[in-house]
């Protein structure tokens, strides 16, 4: 060989090996584990006195706690229109809680997760409560899901028995699996184990591809139910029975997940979808230090205990208490898998550098609380919530309700601005708007340009990016 020839095959040779063809990170796979209705200080690892949960605890201890984590709405279906879409939820057109036989759901023209991540070759699935629309063109498989076994809405919306709650009169409790129901269910006992049981069977089925599971349990919303395996275990009541199972249901799949050699190639998302329902006293969780809980944009209402776990990629035993909300799950798993995101505006940010402790910034200005029908109630900004004039409901220092009755709620109105520190005062006690009154000025001049964007029923203001949910009338 010439001399000039050498140093051009190795040259030929050291190119061949470069960039296009250097190995590059598997695609992870993609867990979100949604319970309902569980209150901030539910897990061992966010302050339970009373209640055991080993496996989340272990997650906590393994991966990282987010501490300021919000849902986009303090009620179920418009805090999973959040989630699975990356916007907030009053943008497409979905508030408050969808009943049975609602003429409207979730518009086919959104982009949800699951779509998103199937342009990328996942295999997706959808295991527990859906309630985003119950008519067949709002069904989970229309809208990016390849399975879905579970209820189309919440687990009190059929009739109860007087001494279990008030109930809803709508028919059996129909349990489906893909578009057919399979049953009808009056003991919701086994639910939770079915569930784990069908989630860990997909895991097992799509062990070799890239998935997506959407663990959306039941629990623990009333009417309680626990499966024999946890009945009369805590020291918690039926409650806590209740959230030490749903902390098996954790276990069985990260076990799992162990078994099959998945751990290092999953990410692992646990939250809930709004704050404990307070009014069924020892049927419900504890917000605490949190003030109030479901239905209110205060804190109690919307902040969940989260966890991410993802060994050898997110840190151990790291906590982050900038803020985040679930819209954000969407455009951050977005940017990790390289799939692109929806072409028509979303709220969400990727806050990728936040879970892995590289950086506190925050790259969204403020987040914004919306309830009942496009009310805004609150803004946080920084370490300021910010409150507007509004009615809101509380047990106003009374007892919750026993053996599964709730308690009468009154109702109580903000009747100015009210401005709170929540570095300094966590649990929202001491208005500090007339001392701040700079922050005040800025917080509502952010309020105002979202106002334009989304409107506020309270300002009778309309917006002008909001997009309306589907109808059945019109699809």
């Amino acid at each position: 060989m010439k001399n000039w020839a050498l140093p051009l095959v190795i040259s030929l040779v050291l190119f061949s090996c470069q960039s296009p063809t250097t190995p590059t990170a598997k695609t992870p796979n993609i867990i979100v584990i949604l319970t309902d209705d569980q209150g901030y200080q539910d897990l061992g690892s966010f302050g339970s006195p009373d209640i055991e949960t080993p496996y989340l605890d272990q997650m906590a201890r393994e991966g990282v706690r987010l501490t300021s984590f919000y849902s986009a709405q303090a009620v179920c279906s418009a805090s999973r229109a959040g989630l699975l879409t990356g916007c907030y939820p009053n943008r497409i057109g979905i508030h408050g809680a969808l009943m049975p036989n609602s003429k409207k759901g979730i518009n086919s023209n959104e982009t949800t997760l699951a779509e998103l991540l199937k342009t990328k070759g996942y295999r997706t699935g959808i295991f527990g409560k859906w309630h985003l629309g119950d008519h067949p063109q709002f069904s989970p498989l229309k809208h990016g899901f390849d399975t879905y076994f579970g209820i189309p809405y919440s687990n009190d919306m059929w009739p109860l028995h007087p001494q279990q709650g008030k109930g809803f009169n709508f028919g059996p409790l129909p349990l489906y699996e893909n578009e057919q129901i399979i049953d009808t269910l009056t003991d919701q006992s086994l639910l939770t184990t079915q569930i784990t049981e069908r989630s860990i069977q997909f895991i097992e089925n799509n062990q070799d591809e890239p998935f997506f599971l959407y663990i959306a349990h039941p629990q623990p919303h009333v009417p309680l139910y626990v499966s024999d395996k946890f009945k009369g275990k805590s020291p918690r009541g039926l409650y806590g029975d209740v959230i030490m199972e749903i902390d098996w249901s954790v276990g069985q799949i990260l076990q799992t997940l162990k078994s099959l050699e998945l751990e290092e190639e999953t990410l692992v998302i646990f939250t809930s979808d709004n704050g404990p329902w307070l009014s069924y006293g020892e049927h419900a969780g504890s917000a605490l230090p949190l003030r109030e809980g479901k239905g209110t944009a205060l804190e109690g209402g919307q902040r969940e205990p989260t966890i991410l776990y993802y060994p050898g990629t997110l840190p151990q035993g790291l906590s982050v208490d900038t803020q985040m909300m679930n819209i954000d799950l969407l455009p951050t798993l977005a940017q990790r898998v390289g799939a692109d995101l929806p072409k028509h505006p979303i709220d969400g940010k990727d806050v990728w550098h936040l879970w892995t402790g590289e950086s506190t910034t925050n790259p969204h200005e403020a987040y914004y609380f919306y309830y009942h029908v496009n009310e805004l109630h609150g803004v946080r900004y920084q370490n300021w919530k910010l409150y507007f004039p509004h009615r809101y409901r509380s047990l106003d220092g009374q007892p919750g309700g026993k053996n599964g009755l709730p308690a009468p709620y009154s109702y109580k109105n903000i009747e100015k601005i009210e401005l709170y520190n929540l570095d300094t005062d966590l649990s929202e006690t001491t208005d500090l708007a007339e001392q701040y009154p700079e922050v005040v000025a800025q917080i509502v001049a952010l309020a105002d340009q979202k106002r334009k964007e989304l409107g506020d029923a309270l300002t009778n203001q309309t917006g002008t990016g909001s997009r309306p949910a589907g109808s059945i009338d019109k699809e």
